[in-house]
């Protein structure tokens, strides 16, 4: 049961020597399996973490297992909209190509916090940096195609809301599994609507859940905070997960794998292609997403950004950032 619930290993022996791996939220769980992997296989990886004190001994210690002298760590605040854009700014201008790109940080259940810009920081952090990141760097991936975008979703996906009226929960009671279940639709959608977008670039964009997985993230549930819960849940729970290594195996496989040529728009649930949430699927939801996504960023495809504000989404107040880790 444990091995069907946990999946495996990406079966592809497919190496990425020569290429340029960018993966956020590198320097623990899932991401920094992720950036272990494919240093093994080759990579010059390029880890964008919040915390440069454990993004520096998570890549000293990978270039020490890996042998890989190309693992660099890079200071990379998904919060904040002005590190986002220092962050790319400075890919653009050091790295000849950027391959593949792994949007794998996130934040879940997490208090009623706000980003430095004043997005909810599930919706902010999950869903906007990721989409302002990866608009930044489509130059560089379409210059380096065939590349790769991999979006780290998650099944709660399938229960998430868009709420084009509130996207920032300032007019109804904040619900934080709700918050995060939005981020993880909106990661989906995302996928979607790039894909169509980048046809016949030859950049490819697909939208993993990567099962269910022991990491640092889900220190905001009741389980982690409840001893009780620890105590008489925590066996079971133990069961139906997987460690990060495991963990890291679908994003891996959707990097390197042969069978991915070409494949874009598509959801993976661990290595399977599955079809997501029927509003996943809606076209509509996913164009009106990106549209009010850019606005928010300060992306417009024509024109200076608009000061006007967007189709229900109130102007976020500037807020100090919390501390995640």
């Amino acid at each position: 049961m444990r091995n069907h619930v946990t999946g495996g290993r990406c079966p592809s022996k497919a190496t990425v020597t020569g290429k340029t791996v960018v993966i956020t939220g590198a320097n623990t769980g899932i991401g920094k399996e992720t950036a272990r992997e494919l240093a093994k296989r080759g990579g010059r990886i390029i880890m964008g973490c919040r915390d440069m004190e454990k993004c520096e001994t998570a890549a000293k210690e990978i270039r020490g297992k890996t042998l890989n002298p190309h693992v660099y760590a890079c200071h990379l605040d998904l919060a904040s909209i002005k590190s986002i854009r220092e962050f790319a700014e400075r890919l653009k201008k050091e790295e000849k190509r950027v391959d593949v790109l792994i949007n794998n940080a996130g934040v879940m259940r997490c208090p009623a916090w706000k980003t430095e810009d004043g997005f909810d920081m599930q919706f902010g952090v999950n869903h906007l940096g990721h989409f302002l990141l990866t608009n930044l760097l489509l130059e560089k991936l379409k210059e380096s195609a065939p590349s790769r975008v991999i979006n780290v979703s998650s099944l709660a996906h399938i229960i998430g809301n868009i709420d084009f009226e509130d996207l920032n929960w300032e007019k109804k009671k904040f619900d934080t599994k709700q918050a995060y279940c939005q981020s993880k639709l909106a990661n989906v959608l995302f996928t979607r609507e790039l894909a169509k977008r980048l046809q016949g670039t030859g950049v490819t964009v697909n939208a993993v859940h990567p099962g269910v997985v022991s990491t640092e993230l889900g220190r905001h549930t009741g389980l982690h905070q409840s001893q009780f819960s620890s105590f008489m849940l925590g066996p079971f729970f133990s069961l139906l997960v997987k460690s990060p290594e495991l963990g890291a195996q679908p994003s891996v496989f959707l990097a390197v794998s042969e069978e991915m040529e070409g494949v874009t728009g598509r959801y993976y649930d661990v290595m399977t292609e599955k079809e997501p949430a029927a509003q996943a699927l809606d076209d509509e939801v996913a164009r009106r997403l990106w549209e009010v996504s850019s606005r928010l960023v300060g992306l417009q495809e024509d024109g200076p950004p608009s000061s006007s504000k967007t189709e229900g989404v109130s102007e976020p107040e500037l807020v100090q950032t919390p501390e995640l880790a």
